[in-house]
């Protein structure tokens, strides 16, 4: 007979067993808790990173270590500790701190993977994305979609850093990736305010009739600050004069956007910007998919799972899949997220499950 574990206790069953394995086959019957568990049990662990510590090492990285060929950048990724062996935040979303020293260049490549730039401090940088140098400034969405070529160029004498977001464990998984290299500083050293593709993408509303087709990656370079700031302003400024602005009371959030879809900026990867007000709190909730935020601005906290984390500008932190989340303000609280939503959504897993809501019911 066989025993509940899937143990055996005669000889034909082990003999079969044996045979199992020799044959390198798994019966389900031994795995089935592991293969198809009740809800969600991500092997990836919530996590915070400390932006000044981070920034410490990243500085310390740039007085030994060289950007050139070879490593390329100098980012520093975002390790889970529940991801032993990886260098994976998630395990379909890669995250890094990236500093760039003062009149550095770090040189042209591109990659199938997507990617973007988030700036919580400092300018001064140009990303150039295949040839249009791109302004690296405070609060800017900055995205390198995938087998763009790309580089950066510091124009002044003080370093810089921001985080990079890649969705690099998706395609490594799905073996879809590709690198090439590029040239040894970047095509366009120049420095304009405004991108070329800004000047013909970035206005609200207004799309040129030069190029109709629906791309999939949006073609805006830069999502600037002043707008998403303005974004949010208005949300809370209409909340208060009692219209439904707002995704929860004191909680503005916006979506960026591909112009010519209406969908995500990016086919793997969604972005966003939450602002909470002074002593708001948004509802815990389970997502099925994973989140990487950081702090823009202010101070509070996220609860994750049982615990609370206190944070402040700068800092990051994982949300895995289903591990319950939520946020608390204590000054005007400002942050970016970005997280896999266009691959769970496209492939149909998404659910959200908001206890106080739904009364116990998955969505």
């Amino acid at each position: 007979m066989q025993q509940m574990d899937g143990t055996a206790d005669t000889p034909e069953l082990e003999q079969l067993y044996r045979d199992f394995e020799a044959q390198s086959l798994a019966p389900l019957w031994t795995q089935r808790d592991d293969l198809m568990p009740l809800t969600p049990a991500p092997k990836a662990i919530p996590h915070v990173w400390r932006w000044k510590a981070l920034f410490d090492i990243a500085e310390r990285s740039g007085e030994l270590v060289p950007v050139g060929r070879g490593g390329e950048r100098r980012a520093i990724g975002l390790t889970n500790p529940g991801l032993p062996g990886t260098a994976y935040a998630t395990p379909t979303l890669w995250c890094a701190i990236q500093y760039l020293g003062g009149f550095e260049t770090a040189p042209e490549h591109r990659h199938s993977q997507n990617a973007f730039r988030f700036v919580v401090e400092g300018e001064g940088v140009w990303t150039v994305v295949n040839g249009d140098p791109v302004a690296m400034r405070r609060g800017d969405l900055l995205l390198t979609p995938g087998w763009n070529f790309h580089g950066h160029h510091n124009d002044t004498a003080e370093p810089m850093a921001w985080i990079d977001g890649l969705d690099i464990p998706f395609s490594s998984y799905t073996d879809v990736g590709f690198f090439e290299y590029g040239t040894e500083r970047v095509t366009d050293e120049a420095s304009p305010d405004v991108s070329r593709a800004e000047r013909l993408w970035a206005y609200p509303g207004l799309r040129p009739l030069s190029s109709l087709d629906a791309k999939p990656s949006s073609p805006i370079s830069a999502y600037r600050w002043e707008y998403t700031d303005r974004a949010l302003r208005s949300q809370l400024e209409l909340e208060d004069e009692g219209y439904p602005a707002t995704v929860e009371q004191g909680h503005a959030a916006i979506r960026y956007t591909n112009p010519t879809t209406g969908g995500d900026v990016m086919s793997t990867i969604r972005c966003e910007f939450h602002r909470l007000r002074a002593g708001a709190a948004s509802a815990l909730r389970h997502e099925v998919g994973s989140s990487v935020w950081q702090v823009f601005e202010g101070s509070g906290s996220v609860v994750l799972g049982d615990t609370t984390h206190r944070l402040e500008k700068g800092d990051l932190f994982v949300v895995p899949s289903w591990v319950p989340w939520s946020l608390q303000a204590e000054t005007e609280f400002d942050l970016f997220r970005f997280n896999d939503g266009p691959v769970i959504e496209r492939l149909g897993f998404e659910r959200t499950y908001i206890p106080n809501r739904q009364n116990g019911a998955p969505q």
